[in-house]
């Protein structure tokens, strides 16, 4: 009779808790990208934009984000090292709609700090070794 156990690897390599809380930052982020795409498309369908183009365009590249957004945490996931420049850059992007929903005449600080603290805590941890680690190529 054949031996049906399934064969597991002797070594399982475990996520540490700093790629554990990056894959909660960028799915979180994920998360409120599709959430926001999904009310611009809801917006656009009941109340139209004043400008029909630009309220389309917003919504393309809100979809757009939120498509690149997800392969970069489906990568962070499966540990590819190429998410972590595009973690960075999500993570630079997102501060820099924070610094200006601080400033302006349509400020709104709680939204700044809502998108400012996940940005600060994603590149505070995608640099941090346990992170970088895990993501580095496997010497051959």
């Amino acid at each position: 009779m054949p031996d049906t156990t399934p064969i597991e690897p002797d070594h399982v390599e475990r996520r540490s808790p700093a790629l554990l809380a990056l894959l909660v930052v960028v799915g979180l982020e994920f998360a409120a990208l599709v959430v926001v795409t999904i009310v611009l498309v809801v917006e656009l369908v009941v109340a139209p934009a004043t400008s029909i183009a630009s309220g389309i365009a917003l919504t393309v590249l809100a979809a757009i984000a939120a498509l690149w957004l997800g392969s970069l945490f489906i990568g962070l996931r499966n540990r590819r090292p190429w998410v972590r420049s595009g973690i960075i850059v999500w993570q630079v992007l997102q501060g820099a709609l924070a610094i200006g929903a601080f400033q302006g005449v349509f400020r709104v600080p709680a939204v700044g700090w809502f998108l400012l603290i996940p940005a600060l805590l994603g590149i505070t941890l995608v640099l941090s070794r346990p992170v970088t680690d895990a993501l580095a190529r496997p010497v051959e």
